[in-house]
């Protein structure tokens, strides 16, 4: 297999992989390349769930989320959860707990979404990155189902790790 990278950008890359299928005929496809992320379902002493409503530019659109972000070099993913979980939604874990992994869209790219579940939540400062606009909402699970099933949260990584989470809960 041949490789040639395409693109180097500032968060992820591209590579062109060559290669002969099972019958010998030349193929070529275009891999993203992504250091990885987490996403966490953060849960409140009174059961709610912190959701976020993020705009999002790739589809100009505000949409409902858990609070996520990508995997500096190096970076544990369950610091990377507190990182995220703080900046995001102004909330700081006591603890914070692995749920599982999943690739976001293995036909294309090889990032890996690492899912937490962060409770024992004690507010602190909301630290939003440069354009980054963010509405943070403390919701039932009752809730946050409706909107799932309804539609209204459309978000893969929100949806995978909220079906992590329930299966967790006893």
């Amino acid at each position: 297999m041949q490789v040639e990278r395409v693109l180097d950008g500032e968060i992820f890359s591209v590579d062109r992989l060559r290669f002969d299928d099972e019958q010998g005929r030349g193929m070529s496809r275009l891999i993203v390349r992504h250091p990885g992320a987490v996403v966490v379902v953060p849960q409140l002493p009174d059961g709610r769930l912190v959701m976020i409503r993020n705009h999002r530019v790739s589809i100009d659109a505000w949409i409902w989320e858990f609070c996520a972000g990508k995997l500096e070099r190096g970076e544990d993913p369950a610091v990377a959860a507190g990182r995220e979980l703080e900046e995001e939604t102004g909330h700081a874990a006591g603890r914070i707990r692995p749920l599982g992994a999943f690739y976001t869209s293995p036909g294309f790219a090889d990032e890996l979404m690492h899912a937490f579940v962060a409770d024992e939540l004690t507010p602190v400062a909301q630290r939003l990155e440069p354009g980054e606009r963010i509405e943070v909402e403390c919701l039932p699970v009752a809730q946050v189902e409706t909107m799932i099933r309804d539609g209204q949260v459309r978000d893969g990584k929100t949806i995978a790790a909220f079906a992590l989470w329930r299966l967790s809960t006893p």
